[in-house]
């Protein structure tokens, strides 16, 4: 039989198959099936069309000419909705399916949506140390651009599809942070239009008191339109150890110790259970050892967290040379680990060798396409969280998420916190160090609630003076929620801005309690 016939054969018993159990079933208990054959070669025209027109339009410098006129037609948008009555609350055009957020936001059928357009990259000024960046503008973007003239941001967090726009108004961290600090902490400058149309630049020196409110506000100050960001000179490389470490006290310690040492450019660990880890510390450098490269990103390796494992299991440490955006985008091929729930095999050599080269789906595709009944189940029986502690309760931290979610591989990232005004800063005056704890996976305690288990969660969090990141499911109630961040400097200028009529104070818009 021809092979486009048997092809085609496949494909309506396939159909057939999904008529007669019904396309929700499929996507629940055969996901794989659907994601193999769907959302994997989707994801990848997804990747091909975003990476050719970001090429194209960069190279042809129709991004500056534009990003004015796109401006103006934001600020039409949002005087026309004032002239109308400001009936609703305002939000961005930008469908809830595509952020990489797994939360649903259902606000956006009842918001007025103004749609904005920026997904450019505008200016790479290498005198300045800057590159002026639309808020759309995703993190696969700026690394393919700025390595390839080389160039780097400070803080590059993790995934392709993280937005630029996601991570100033959101929160973003790397391996880097232990030297920089947060996302937000490598910007310079902010753009935004307002509440009532008006354009607004605002720096640590120029309308500081909205530059410092407008991180972790989730777009309820104002219409973010750029940013402007430091960049540093990259190298082709990254030297990284790996050294497996056991006994809780005796991780935090080796953690803590590398995460101060200034001469660690990257700083990392994985927990695999209470007291086993590897713990992670690279430099940038020019200088490779042929024998000891591993370009880790490539289609048909290993899983960037099953390679680090393998130190584990046979106890030893070692040295690898990886390329400069491999070591970025190192968890990316398998969302950290969550693709093991969605492709069982995909870290067999087989499929990584065959269909390696389409993954991951794209988490919008996986959004989209999950239905009501799989969000419940996930939303009951899946845990994506990050919490960020101070580095002095890592280990009271560590147990209790131990105790509340059991959820392995974590993901420790240690990152320095200014004080500074705005919503999240340390309890002192004085800058602090903390740790992100990371836990993606499906808990292993009996009888988990979900409801029940993430609030004695976030109890101890606060108890610390420590913060949740916003874009996971958050079931503190207001006053828990402004007893977590400090809401001083922001509730002051959503007054001052005509904020309260215009957008949704923070908590409405992302906690369950306030959308139930």
């Amino acid at each position: 039989m021809d092979p486009a016939v048997s092809l085609a054969v496949c494909a309506l018993l396939f159909l057939l198959w999904i008529r007669v159990k019904g396309l929700e079933f499929v996507l629940i208990h055969q996901r794989w099936v659907f994601v193999c054959l769907f959302l994997l070669p989707l994801s990848l025209i997804f990747d091909i069309y975003y990476y050719v027109r970001a090429w194209v339009v960069f190279k042809l410098s129709s991004a500056p000419r534009l990003h004015e006129q796109r401006v103006r037609d934001i600020q039409k948008q949002v005087r026309e909705w004032k002239e109308q009555g400001s009936k609703t609350f305002m939000c961005t055009g930008r469908p809830g399916w595509l952020t990489v957020s797994l939360r649903v936001g259902k606000y956006k059928k009842t918001h007025k949506n103004i749609m904005i357009n920026l997904m450019d990259i505008l200016e790479v000024d290498t005198k300045k140390q800057i590159v002026r960046v639309e808020p759309l503008v995703t993190m696969g973007q700026v690394t393919a651009l700025l390595n390839s003239i080389g160039w780097t941001l400070p803080v590059l967090p993790e995934l392709d599809d993280l937005t630029v726009g996601g991570l100033i108004m959101g929160t973003g961290i790397e391996s880097s942070s232990h030297k920089y600090g947060l996302f937000q902490h490598i910007c310079t400058a902010y753009e935004l239009v307002l509440a009532d149309g008006s354009f607004v630049r605002c720096t640590p020196t120029e309308n500081s008191d909205l530059f410092y409110a407008v991180p972790w506000s989730c777009g309820t100050l104002g219409f973010l339109v750029a940013a402007e960001i430091r960049i540093i000179p990259a190298k082709k490389f990254v030297k990284l150890r790996f050294e497996p470490v056991r006994g809780l006290e005796t991780i935090c310690d080796k953690f803590k110790l590398e995460s101060q040492r200034q001469e660690n450019h990257f700083v990392e660990g994985l927990l695999y259970s209470l007291d086993e880890a590897v713990i992670m510390t690279g430099v940038m450098t020019d200088e490779v050892e042929p024998s000891k490269l591993n370009s880790i990103g490539s289609y048909y390796k290993p899983w960037f967290f099953k390679h680090v494992e393998n130190y584990l299991k046979t106890n030893r440490g070692g040295l690898e040379y990886i390329p400069l955006r491999h070591y970025y985008h190192r968890h990316t091929r398998s969302i950290f680990w969550e693709l093991q729930d969605i492709i069982p095999f995909g870290n067999n050599p087989i499929f990584r060798y065959l269909f390696g080269w389409m993954v991951p789906p794209k988490i919008s595709l996986l959004k989209l396409t999950q239905g009501e009944t799989l969000r419940k189940l996930y939303e009951q029986h899946h845990v994506v969280q990050d919490m960020l502690v101070p580095m002095k309760c890592m280990v009271q931290a560590l147990h209790t998420f131990h105790n509340d979610i059991h959820v392995y591989p974590i993901w420790l990232c240690p990152f320095i916190l200014p004080s500074q005004p705005g919503l999240v800063h340390p309890k002192g005056d004085e800058t602090e160090l903390y740790v992100d704890i990371g836990a993606y996976g499906e808990p292993r305690i009996k009888h988990f609630e979900a409801r029940s288990c993430m609030r004695q969660l976030e109890k101890f969090v606060r108890s610390v003076h420590g913060f949740q990141m916003l874009y996971a499911d958050c079931y503190m109630n207001r006053e828990e929620f402004w007893e977590m961040f400090d809401g001083s400097l922001y509730h002051k200028l959503r007054e001052q801005l005509g904020c309260q009529d215009a957008f949704p104070e923070v908590y409405d818009k992302i906690c369950k309690a306030a959308r139930h």
